[in-house]
């Protein structure tokens, strides 16, 4: 029989642990992917994928937010897996939110709605990884 303090709550079903880590997984791959796109080729070639804003955009702007969404992307994964100051994959987690919160806006504010999908997918699986590692199945430190 296990004891748990009232500071931490109960251990989730291994279900959910598993969920949880393949969410921090999609999330980084997905980010990870922006990243690597935004960060590295060229502006022109974005545009061409459908990113018509990164033209218009100062290079600074776009390469800062690849280097953002790479180290968000490793932020959910790495504490996580090390157990290294796991309470910043949250932090991490929250932070990719944030990116989304800015991106929404200006893609409704360009008339790019048929593109909030993939940002609300970015979304979901932010806020399942937030809540998840937060409050169903944090991952204790070493």
């Amino acid at each position: 029989m296990s004891m748990t303090s009232s500071s931490q709550p109960a251990s989730a079903g291994k279900g959910w642990n598993i969920a949880i880590w393949a969410g921090q997984i999609i999330l980084a791959a997905l980010y990870l992917m922006a990243a690597y796109m935004k960060g590295l080729m060229p502006v022109a070639d974005l545009a061409t994928m459908g990113m018509t804003w990164a033209p218009n955009a100062p290079i600074a702007l776009v390469r800062g937010i690849a280097l953002m969404e790479f180290l968000g992307a490793v932020g959910v994964i790495l504490p996580a897996a090390t157990r290294i100051k796991p309470e910043l994959t949250v932090w991490a987690a929250m932070g990719l939110l944030a990116i989304q919160a800015l991106a929404i806006p200006f893609h409704l504010f360009r008339g790019e709605a048929n593109l909030l999908g993939f940002n609300l997918i970015y979304v979901a699986v932010g806020l399942l990884v937030l809540w998840g590692r937060a409050r169903k199945s944090p991952i204790t430190p070493r």
